[in-house]
């Protein structure tokens, strides 16, 4: 049955059916209607039994996460921003331990500026810190997904990020199937860790490794995370015949079989890609898409087969490695070495900008008809841009930019906003 619901009480209660046990959390938008759900169903002792933890900071609760991990409980936590970079050394140690950890990661910008809306960064800042990272593309997947993860990270200890877009998901309301606990219990198994803090039989978690180690030990965790190659879609496979529906391991091709110009992306704006390519499908482009459901492990081989028969593949960025370009564009650049294919990386969304079909139209009939540079920014202001380039050129104290282009928006003199 479906209920309406907003994404982020429905993750929550989502997280509440996998029964987690420790729930250390700090506030910060996106997330925090996840976490205020969640202790609002501890307290009211509708998640039992469940340890709610209001902690100082983000790197104090991946901290406790970590210590409560190790203890043997099944442990959730969510950030967002710069939460998840206030808890970066967390990270770190949370992967290498080899602990299953579960958090949801509201995706938003990282400033300077300030900025609170969605784009990728954040995820993205931290891909090589050795959590699984899986993107939801709708509200719906969200909830499947986080099922999903807590199986993947106790079936081959690894931590599992979980990231949906800030705002376009976590605060819309729709309407949403959530599983039965009865499904879930049947999926999901009471947590049994491979490595355990007991008195009774003590061991050291963490301990000093050498020179003569260290390598091994981080290609342990590099073999763990190509083992989730195969895992994931065998329990996505598993997990869509417990509910009903079907679950998209780690690629989600749409439209591709066929198709001479392919859009790759991560997240809620598949939606909207979905939409344009149908619209240019009507007008006569064989235009198609691809999801990437899974950043990290990245599914090298499943996404040459699914680009194979597209001439060009536009890679729709939200995030931006200043001075280079595109990230997902890098890292999928083996999955398009053959011969005559196109590559354009195009940057979108950044700090929440929209996105519209409109805008993917046109970024795709130009890359159809080889108008499409190797790099773009979709609807980028040039304008204002270079008249902050002016600025700068002209007075040495031209002042602070993003002050500076915000003043020209308002149509009031550099400095006054």
């Amino acid at each position: 049955m479906h209920e309406q619901l907003e994404g982020s009480r429905a993750i929550a209660r989502t997280v509440a059916l996998c029964r987690a046990e420790v729930i250390p959390a700090y506030p910060i938008s996106p997330q925090t209607h996840i976490v205020e759900a969640l202790s609002a169903m501890v307290k009211r002792g509708e998640l039992a039994p469940c340890e709610f933890v209001n902690v100082e900071s983000e790197y104090a609760a991946m901290s406790l996460a970590i210590g409560a991990s190790a203890a043997g409980a099944r442990t959730y936590t969510a950030t967002a921003s710069q939460g998840l970079l206030y808890m970066a050394e967390a990270l770190y140690n949370a992967s290498g331990l080899g602990l299953p950890v579960v958090m949801t990661l509201a995706n938003r910008a990282i400033g300077a500026p300030i900025n609170i809306w969605n784009d990728h960064s954040d995820s993205m800042s931290q891909r090589d810190a050795g959590w699984i990272q899986l993107y939801a593309e709708s509200n719906q997947d969200a909830i499947d997904t986080h099922v999903l993860a807590f199986r993947l990270a106790e079936e081959l200890s690894v931590p599992v990020m979980v990231c949906v877009d800030g705002f376009i998901l976590t605060h819309a309301y729709e309407p949403l199937q959530l599983p039965s606990q009865q499904q879930v219990d049947a999926f999901l198994p009471p947590y049994e860790p491979r490595q355990l803090l007991d008195p009774a039989a003590p061991i050291t978690i963490g301990a000093m490794v050498g020179p003569e180690a260290f390598t091994e030990v981080k290609y342990l965790a590099h073999l763990k995370q190509r083992e989730a190659l195969r895992t994931i879609p065998l329990l996505a496979g598993e997990l869509g015949e417990a509910l009903g529906r079907t679950q998209h391991g780690l690629v989600h091709p749409y439209r591709a079989a066929d198709a001479d110009i392919v859009v790759v992306a991560l997240g809620s704006v598949l939606g909207t890609i979905r939409d344009a390519v149908d619209e240019l499908r009507e007008q006569g482009l064989k235009a198609g898409a691809v999801g990437v459901k899974a950043f990290r492990p990245l599914p090298l081989g499943e996404l040459r087969d699914a680009l194979a028969s597209a001439g060009r593949v536009v890679v729709l960025e939200k995030a931006l490695a200043l001075g280079v370009g595109g990230i997902l564009s890098q890292e999928i650049a083996p999955a398009l070495a053959r011969d005559g294919t196109q590559a354009h990386t195009v940057v979108a969304g950044l700090g929440g900008r929209a996105i519209t079909t409109a805008s993917l139209r046109s970024l795709l009939t130009d890359a159809a008809a080889g108008r499409l540079g190797q790099m773009t920014f979709l609807d980028l202001k040039r304008d204002l841009v270079e008249r902050e380039l002016e600025r700068t050129r002209a007075h040495r104290r031209s002042g602070p930019p993003a002050e500076n282009m915000l003043s020209d928006l308002a149509g009031g003199p550099a400095g006054t906003v």
